[in-house]
């Protein structure tokens, strides 16, 4: 007699497991790290991708690519979700992430094909990530810190490095300088939201500019704004979260009135509140208002009159930023307007930037604030320009804090190899031959580089080996301009070293998660009725 079948899950489910599962997770990875290879490296190309409204963006940067990519295989997700992990943590690798992680899989797929646990994989490629971040802290170069101008063009060196695989590569002597510039404007815990960047479209990339202190575009005025003085120096900045027009009555509200003359006493109370506030705001000696709240026409003339700029409905985050330069405090209520509320500043002035009239305030006595006025002809362009150098700051960033550089174009990922290859030959057993393909996988950075170059990759790689396996040119990589190699600490490619270690241990968590899946459970997509009309009443046509 055949036992019953049991059911235990819902019809329609799809169960896969064990070895075909896993290397069917592997396959997906595999297309994952395809769609952005091409993207790596000072020569990598440009994707243009259309989302579903239709909207483009023409992008190479690995975070934006990912992040517009609808993967939706549930084990390529998870890799997609750990490179973007790298994004937020350090800037920028996030390529080298997926890349890594990709042939790491690749390499393993074999020794899962022969039967090898994969729980074994998974310790020898911890194993080797461990070996791999210990190597990076025993070679990583230290920078000065008491010596400012070394500082600063190590964290130029930096920077220019990370725009060398942008689109504004051409530009990168110029934009690193202000990157840096920025970020040294900024306190010691280096908030990101701090910086601002605007972007105008129209002129050249080389039209862009650095304020040190808040710039935001004009905000929307009434008549009477064109009366009002546009440049003020030493002016006191009252920053405002109240409403200084007249308001409707809401719509229910009822008042009972005798006579013309209690009608008039009513009108005459809103005016008064209105004139009251404007009097007290003028008193406080204030020259420049701004308010998140809108601004009425009748308080744009008062203001007007009394030789005050004023500007109503201001983004909150330009609001804080502003208060974070000129001091003082955003104030809800107008009855305590003193002097140590109040921000000041050197210089405020509008000024015609492109098509667009910008309020920009210099000379600010706190300012831990800047902003990034960026030019530009198309509006594509503009986005990528302000990616690639959102990217670039957070490099800096991260060299302030973590003052360790390594060599990049691809030499740090072949020193790595060839340690970790030595190692491997130290130890017996399958973790000797996982080692090894994790050494292996790390020599796909250098080898995408060159190809994304056009180069002969196994000619260069070779190459590189043979110099590798010499002491003391740990630091030989790609040389992308002249189609050989060179030492790239002398050419002054560096990486924080952060960025490496962190895209390193992103990259053998996502290995070691993906080879520690070998059942995947979906559950049907619930058919949703779509909802009809209400029962009981008939359908009218009209």
């Amino acid at each position: 007699m055949m036992p019953a079948q049991i059911i235990l899950l819902k019809e329609g489910t799809d169960t896969s497991q064990g070895k075909p599962q896993i290397i069917s997770n592997i396959n997906a990875c595999e297309i994952v790290a395809e769609a952005v290879a091409t993207t790596l490296g000072p020569r990598g190309m440009d994707k243009l991708i259309v989302d579903g409204h239709g909207k483009t963006t023409i992008s190479n940067d690995g975070a934006t690519i990912m992040k517009l990519l609808d993967v939706v295989h549930p084990a390529a997700k998870s890799l997609v979700d750990i490179s973007l992990s790298q994004d937020s943590e350090v800037g920028d690798g996030t390529t080298t992430v997926v890349l890594l992680a990709a042939e790491v899989l690749k390499n393993c797929k074999t020794f899962v094909e022969d039967d090898v646990h994969p729980q074994v994989i998974v310790r020898g490629v911890r194993k080797a990530s461990q070996l791999a971040l210990q190597r990076i802290r025993d070679i990583a170069t230290h920078v000065r810190r008491d010596d400012p101008a070394e500082q600063r063009s190590l964290l130029e060196k930096c920077a220019s490095t990370a725009l060398n695989s942008k689109l504004i590569a051409h530009q990168k002597g110029f934009f690193s300088k202000m990157v840096v510039d920025a970020v040294m404007l900024l306190d010691e815990l280096l908030p990101l939201n701090m910086i601002g960047i605007k972007k105008v479209q129209g002129g050249s990339l080389e039209d862009s500019r650095l304020i040190a202190g808040v710039a935001f575009k004009k905000t929307f005025s009434y008549a009477g704004f064109e009366m009002q003085p546009k440049k003020y120096t030493q002016p006191k900045i009252a920053l405002l979260n109240v409403e200084l027009e007249l308001k409707a009555e809401k719509e229910n509200a009822e008042v009972r009135v005798e006579s013309v003359e209690e009608y008039q006493s009513i009108v005459d109370a809103e005016w008064t509140i209105l004139y009251e506030k404007l009097d007290k705001i003028v008193m406080s000696g204030a020259k420049v208002v701004f308010s998140k709240l809108p601004i009425g026409d009748v308080a744009t003339q008062y203001f007007a009159d009394r030789d005050v700029f004023c500007a109503g409905r201001v983004p909150e985050e330009d609001l804080r930023r502003t208060m974070k330069a000129c001091g003082g405090a955003i104030q809800t209520s107008i009855n305590k307007l003193t002097s140590d509320v109040l921000g000041r500043c050197e210089l405020f002035e509008e000024q015609q930037i492109g098509g667009d009239r910008y309020n920009v305030l210099t000379g600010c006595p706190q300012a831990k604030t800047c902003t990034v006025i960026l030019r530009g002809g198309a509006e594509q362009f503009i986005e990528e320009t302000e990616r690639s150098l959102h990217d670039a700051i957070m490099i800096v960033r991260r060299t302030l804090k973590n003052d360790t550089v390594v060599a990049g174009g691809g030499a740090i990922e072949m020193e790595l190899s060839k340690y970790l290859r030595e190692y491997a030959r130290t130890i017996a057993g399958k973790e000797q031959l996982i080692i090894n393909a994790v050494a292996k996988a790390l020599e796909v950075i250098p080898r995408q580089l060159c190809d994304n170059a056009g180069f002969d990759s196994i000619n260069i790689l070779n190459r590189l080996r043979e110099k590798h396996a010499k002491a003391g040119n740990m630091w030989f990589g790609v040389d992308i301009t002249k189609e050989t190699i060179a030492d790239n600490f002398e050419s002054c490619v560096w990486e924080p070293a952060m960025m490496k270690t962190n895209a390193i241990t992103a990259a053998c968590e996502a290995a070691c998660l993906i080879l520690s899946v070998d059942e995947t459970i979906q559950n049907p997509k619930s058919n949703v009725e779509p909802p009809g009309p209400l029962p009981g009443r008939p359908m009218h046509r009209h």
